[in-house]
C-alpha cells in the first residue's frame, strides 16, 4: 500500500518539476531575446517603477518598503559604477596604464554588468510591488525623515564614488564606439604666416 501512494506522489512531483523546468526555460528564452534591446528593457522598468510609485501614492503607505528598495538600488548602482578590479583593493607594483605598444589595452569592465543591473532592479521593483499588497509590510513611519536620510546617504556614497573615479582616472560610461580621427596635419597646428 505504501508503495502505491509513494509512487503517485513521486509522479506528481516529477510532473511539477518538469513543468517548472519548462517555464524556467521559456522565461530564460525571452530574457535572452531581450538582451540586445537595452532601451526597451529600461523603458519597461521605468513603467514598472511608475506603477510602483502610483501604488505607493494611492495607498499612502509602504514607506519602509520603498526605503529598502532605495537602499538596494543604491547598492546596485555602486556595483554598476565600480570597476571589476578595484585598484584600491589590489595594489599593483607597476603602472596601471599601458606604457608600450605591446601592452594590452584593458577597457573599463564593470563589477555589475548592465544587463544584471537592469535585471536586479526590475526584480526588486516587482518584489516591492507585490509587498504592497500585504499589510504586514506597511509599518507606520514619518516618511520625510526616511527620505532625508536616504538623500544624505546617496550624496555621501556618490561623492565617495566620484572621488574614486577621479583618483583612478576611469569613466564608467562610454558613448558609442571610439573613432580614429587620424593625425592632424602639421600646417593646421601652426599659426598662419603673415607675408
Amino acid at each position: 500500500m505504501e508503495g502505491v501512494g509513494g509512487d503517485g506522489t513521486s509522479t506528481a512531483t516529477a510532473a511539477l518539476n518538469q513543468r517548472r523546468h519548462e517555464v524556467s526555460k521559456l522565461f530564460q528564452y525571452y530574457l535572452d531575446k531581450s538582451t540586445p534591446h537595452a532601451l526597451y528593457r529600461w523603458i519597461g522598468t521605468f513603467l514598472l517603477m511608475c506603477l510602483y510609485a502610483l501604488r505607493v501614492y494611492y495607498v499612502q503607505g509602504f514607506y519602509i518598503v520603498t526605503y529598502g528598495l532605495g537602499i538596494y538600488i543604491l547598492n546596485l548602482l555602486i556595483g554598476f559604477l565600480s570597476p571589476l578590479v578595484d585598484p584600491e583593493l589590489e595594489p599593483t607594483d607597476g603602472p596601471l596604464l599601458p606604457t608600450k605598444g605591446s601592452d594590452e589595452f584593458k577597457p573599463f569592465i564593470r563589477r555589475l554588468p548592465e544587463f544584471k543591473f537592469w535585471y536586479a532592479i526590475t526584480k526588486a521593483f516587482c518584489v516591492a510591488f507585490v509587498m504592497t499588497f500585504f499589510s504586514m509590510f506597511d509599518v507606520p513611519v514619518f516618511w520625510p525623515i526616511l527620505l532625508c536620510y536616504w538623500l544624505v546617504l546617496f550624496v555621501l556614497t556618490m561623492k565617495r564614488q566620484i572621488m574614486h573615479m577621479i583618483k583612478y582616472k576611469y569613466i564608467p560610461f562610454n558613448i558609442g564606439k571610439q573613432k580614429y580621427r587620424g593625425k592632424k596635419p602639421a600646417s593646421s597646428a601652426s599659426s598662419p604666416r603673415a607675408d
